[in-house]
C-alpha cells in the first residue's frame, strides 16, 4: 500500500516575506516512481482532497505531493489588507509552485513530474505547463477555467449568499485555519469587475506536454466549453466528459476518474 506521511511545512520566500506552506508526501519512499503534484480548487486545501490522492497514487504506483496554497488550509494567511489581483493564478504557477519545488529539493529535470489540478488548480497547472512544459511528463486538469463564464459568476454569487446565510463557514473551518480569509479572497476576486476579462486561452499555445482534460457534464461552475476550448488550441489534448458528474469529478466519479487517469498516464 502507498504510504502517507503527516502534514509538514516548508518555508518559501514570496512577496518579500517568509510564507509557510502546508504539504504532505504520499509514498515518498518510492524515490524512482513518477511524482504527481496535486493542485487544489479555489476553496480547497490539502485536507479537502480527502483520500483521493492516496487512492490515485496507489493505483498508479506513483508518489504524490499535496499542499495548501497560501491563505488555504494551514498555510500562511493573507494579510487583512491584501486584495488579490486578476493575475493571482499566474503568481501561483510562476512564483509559488517553483519556490515550493526548490524548497523541497525537487528538480523537475531529474524525475518524472506530473501535475493534477482541480478548478483553479487546473488553471494553475495549465499556466505552469505553458511556462515550463519541458519539465513535465504531462498534466491532468479537472474542471479547469480558461476564461470567465456567466455560469461561473452566477454560481460564485450563490456561494457568497450561502456563506452569509448558511453553515458553510463552519464546514470550511474543517479544512482551513481561517475560513473567512480563504473564502473572501477567492470570492472577492472572482466577482470583481476587473476579473471578467480574465483569460488564459492564449497562454495555452506554448504547452507541448500531454494533457488530459476532464469535466463533469453537470458542472455548476463552468460549461464544457472550458475543456473543448483547450483541445481546439491544443489538438493533442485528450478530452473526457463525465456524465452524472458535477464540478468535482474526484468526489462524484472517483473510481471512473482513477481508471481514466491510470490509462492516460500508463
Amino acid at each position: 500500500m502507498t504510504s502517507k506521511s503527516l502534514p509538514m511545512f516548508a518555508t518559501i520566500a514570496w512577496r518579500e516575506q517568509a510564507v509557510n506552506i502546508e504539504y504532505q508526501w504520499i509514498g515518498d519512499h518510492q524515490r524512482r516512481a513518477p511524482l504527481i503534484i496535486f493542485l487544489h480548487e479555489g476553496l480547497g486545501s490539502l485536507s479537502m482532497w480527502r483520500d483521493f490522492p492516496q487512492k490515485l497514487c496507489q493505483a498508479l504506483g506513483a508518489r504524490g505531493l499535496v499542499y495548501s496554497r497560501p491563505t488555504y488550509g494551514k498555510s500562511t494567511q493573507r494579510a487583512v489588507d491584501e486584495n488579490w489581483q486578476p493575475d493571482f493564478m499566474h503568481r501561483q504557477a510562476y512564483e509559488v509552485l517553483p519556490a515550493l519545488l526548490q524548497a523541497l529539493n525537487i528538480n523537475p529535470m531529474e524525475q518524472a513530474l506530473w501535475l493534477l489540478g482541480h478548478s483553479d488548480g487546473g488553471s494553475i497547472a495549465l499556466l505552469y505547463a505553458a511556462e515550463f512544459s519541458h519539465q513535465l511528463q504531462g498534466i491532468v486538469v479537472l474542471a479547469p477555467h480558461i476564461f470567465v463564464e456567466d455560469l461561473t459568476i452566477q454560481s460564485i454569487e450563490q456561494a457568497k449568499t450561502a456563506y452569509l446565510t448558511t453553515d458553510l463557514p463552519s464546514k470550511l473551518a474543517r479544512y482551513h485555519d481561517n475560513p473567512d480569509a480563504a473564502f473572501w479572497a477567492w470570492n472577492t476576486i472572482w466577482l470583481s469587475a476587473d476579473f471578467r476579462a480574465w483569460s488564459i486561452e492564449k497562454n495555452l499555445d506554448t504547452i507541448s506536454c500531454p494533457i488530459l482534460a476532464i469535466q463533469g457534464a453537470e458542472d455548476e461552475y463552468g460549461t464544457l466549453e472550458q475543456i473543448h476550448g483547450i483541445s481546439r488550441r491544443l489538438p493533442h489534448t485528450k478530452v473526457v466528459e463525465l456524465p452524472d458528474c458535477g464540478h468535482s469529478p474526484h468526489r462524484d466519479q472517483q473510481e471512473t476518474l482513477i481508471a481514466i487517469i491510470r490509462d492516460f498516464i500508463h
